[in-house]
């Protein structure tokens, strides 16, 4: 059993011995975990016997906190990085004017190659703009990697947190409903 799948059987286990009271919170934490997301967090609730309303909710809620969170914390980065930058632009261009000596930046490293889940998100970024990228993100990498990227590139925080809320209400609603309908068909056939 993979890492993600032993997360997802202990989160189903902690769903069962709770009190229902405290099931959606549980249920909105493991929507904050990436690669679980909202609706592997509401798939784990409405396999756990509560109603499809409920865990579709918590999960998303719990998701979209996480993404919300990777937002602000990544904008505050990039505008630290970006301040710097520019820092060390007026710095240089001082230094050549002759009245202050110039800085000169550290070594960069190599980077590392990009993952095949990036490479394609950025793709779909490059094809279908933010509102694209933010919805089909999900299918390579989860929302709050899609999140860091796009802020990190220099979208707006209001326009990435409004694109991924729309995203994960989607994409909970799909699995949700996918696996109620499913759990339907099969009682009916029982």
């Amino acid at each position: 059993m993979n890492p993600i799948e032993q997360l997802i059987a202990n989160f189903q286990d902690l769903v069962a011995l709770v009190p229902e009271v405290i099931q959606p919170i549980i249920l909105m934490l493991a929507g904050a975990i990436p690669f679980i997301e909202g609706e592997g967090a509401a798939i784990i609730g409405v396999v756990g016997g509560i109603p499809p309303i409920i865990p579709a909710l918590a999960g998303a809620t719990g998701n979209f906190l996480s993404v919300l969170l990777v937002v602000l914390l990544s904008s505050r980065a990039r505008t630290a990085v970006v301040s710097r930058r520019d820092g060390r632009a007026q710095a240089a261009a001082v230094g050549a004017a002759g009245t202050v000596a110039t800085m000169e930046a550290p070594p960069v490293a190599p980077a590392q190659p990009e993952s095949k889940g990036r490479l394609r998100f950025k793709r779909w970024l490059v094809r279908f703009g933010v509102p694209g990228a933010s919805i089909l993100g999900p299918l390579a990498i989860p929302t709050q990697f899609t999140a860091a990227i796009l802020v990190a590139g220099g979208t707006s925080r209001a326009w990435v947190l409004l694109w991924q809320g729309i995203a994960i209400a989607f994409w909970t609603t799909v699995g949700t409903v996918s696996l109620w309908l499913a759990l339907q068909l099969v009682i009916q056939t029982a």
